[in-house]
């Protein structure tokens, strides 16, 4: 198949028919023409009847690439970051993510020097596509990688390729079509009223003010850590502004929330009197109910509540529920809300979740009955 090319840049075209070039103004077969679009990437077009109308369709997509600064930015734009390397793209968009905490920069380096540099370090950008994308999930799999680790390893991955998408690297998105690792958390293992009772009671006065802060008022650890007198902002509100970072062992700010941000959450009555009660009795520093037993100028760190839970696990001396953890004080929470029908909603906002898809993942199976209740509900106005 012949071809005639234009001036540099222009493109090319020509006919896919038997005929010979010389014959090309005579035959009936349609001409088709070649050309660089704006992205660097070969198109074709057809259906042109003669030569004429082929030129000049080929001079106006070769004038519309030349005027348009947008194409020229988009080129210029795949000119650089295409052959870019993998590891050298994913340090400058990391450089770019200044909202980050210093536990989720620690987190993101983790996974980048673990998982996505081993996997793609020298792989250049303009060659990522869903293929490339599966081949990853499938190396995780068989690597035995944690299904936790590979969802956290796939969202970095699909972060860094969004990126390069939208600066035009890609025609099509490299994540169209491809399935996320399947991450379901497992279900959460949470004490029964009368088990947390016996473990609330079971340690110090310390141990005792964070079970009543993380199950009564659904803190994070670090957050109970933070406890203030002056955030009892109601009798039955208390207002989260704060939490111990265990990465700096400072007072930071709240998982996912800017400098200021705060959550309002229900305060019951016992939990009140277990912050009033405290604090009247070992007084407070600026507010603060919990320091440092060895440095009373700094916070108290997560793995001093960490050390009394193995303590006491270990001692055997109160019934823990197998396979329970600190954290599911907090799960308590949760299961109080939801089994007095607290809409969800609510409990994801006051919880701190980013998304209520979190907290639907975590505690669906604790609504109480939610598909039964509702067909005898909607009952009620069909057989009326």
């Amino acid at each position: 198949m012949a071809t005639i090319n234009l001036v540099r840049g222009m493109g090319s075209f020509f006919k896919e028919c038997e005929h010979p070039e010389s014959r090309w103004p005579r035959c009936p077969h349609d001409y088709k023409i070649r050309y660089r679009n704006a992205a660097g990437r070969q198109a074709e077009e057809s259906g042109f009847s003669t030569q004429e109308k082929a030129k000049a369709r080929l001079a106006e997509v070769y004038q519309d690439r030349k005027s348009s600064p947008h194409n020229q930015y988009k080129a210029e734009r795949i000119q650089r970051y295409s052959p870019m390397r993998f590891e050298q793209y994913a340090t400058e968009w990391k450089g770019s993510q200044r909202d980050l905490s210093p536990s989720s920069v620690r987190h993101l380096d983790s996974l980048l020097v673990h998982h996505l540099y081993p996997a793609f370090r020298s792989r250049r950008m303009g060659t990522f596509d869903h293929k490339v994308v599966e081949a990853f999930i499938q190396s995780m799999e068989r690597n035995g990688i944690g299904l936790a680790t590979q969802s956290n390893a796939f969202d970095k991955l699909k972060s860094i390729l969004l990126d390069a998408h939208r600066l035009g690297l890609y025609d099509d998105n490299p994540l169209d079509g491809v399935k996320p690792p399947q991450y379901d958390p497992k279900r959460a293992v949470i004490p029964s009223p009368a088990q947390l009772h016996g473990i609330r009671t079971a340690d110090d006065d310390v141990f005792r003010l964070v079970a009543d802060l993380m199950s009564g008022c659904g803190m994070r650890n670090g957050e109970a850590l933070a406890v203030n007198i002056n955030n009892i902002v109601a009798d039955d509100v208390y207002r989260i502004t704060e939490q111990v970072n265990q990465t700096t062992k400072a007072y930071a700010p709240l998982k996912h929330r800017k400098v200021g941000d705060y959550r309002d959450v229900p305060l019951p009555a016992r939990v009140k009197h277990s912050i009033e009660w405290y604090a009247d009795t070992y007084g407070t520093i600026d507010g603060y109910l919990l320091r440092s037993p060895r440095d009373l100028t700094k916070p108290m760190l997560n793995y001093w509540i960490g050390n009394q839970w193995q303590r006491m696990k270990k001692a055997g001396l109160v019934e823990i529920p197998e396979g329970m953890v600190v954290y599911g004080f907090r799960h308590f929470f949760a299961s109080n809300c939801l089994t007095h029908n607290i809409p969800i909603t609510d409990v994801a906002e006051w919880m701190g979740h980013r998304s209520l898809d979190i907290t639907f993942k975590i505690y669906r199976h604790l609504m109480p009955g939610s598909i039964g209740r509702a067909a005898k509900v909607l009952n009620l106005d069909l057989a009326a």
